[in-house]
């Protein structure tokens, strides 16, 4: 059992950073990939980034390639993702995500058995 726990949203303007935080409970955190998905409203929940149990596979949307980056702490029971030049787009409730099924699932969020509750992100113009 995983509880997931995220922190870091809030307002920022656009072309500015934030840097999300998603800590885990349970000894098991290590052995699960992990990813971030966003909700804006009135919209379907989106993959945005996914990384691999040990870090070496990690996975993006394309809109975000080359601003965001997904890292974990495993020894931290922690994953981050790291927003930079934030565009009017970005702004959605993110949420961390744990899955326990192989990288060609990680893209979907049935791919993921546990979630967090989510931190707004929002960005102004």
């Amino acid at each position: 059992q995983v509880q997931l726990v995220e922190s870091g949203g809030g307002l920022v303007q656009a072309g500015g950073s934030l840097r999300l935080s998603c800590a885990a409970s349970g000894r098991t955190f290590r052995y699960y990939a992990m990813g971030w998905f966003r909700q804006a409203p009135g919209k379907e929940r989106e993959f945005v980034a996914a990384i691999s149990w040990n870090g070496g596979v990690t996975y993006y949307r394309d809109s975000v390639k080359g601003r965001f980056t997904i890292s974990r702490d495993n020894a931290k029971n922690t994953v981050y993702l790291q927003m930079n030049s934030l565009k009017p787009e970005d702004p959605a409730v993110y949420s961390c995500a744990g899955s326990q099924h192989s990288a060609p699932h990680w893209r979907s969020p049935h791919g993921y058995g546990y979630w967090g509750q989510g931190t707004q992100v929002t960005v102004s113009s």
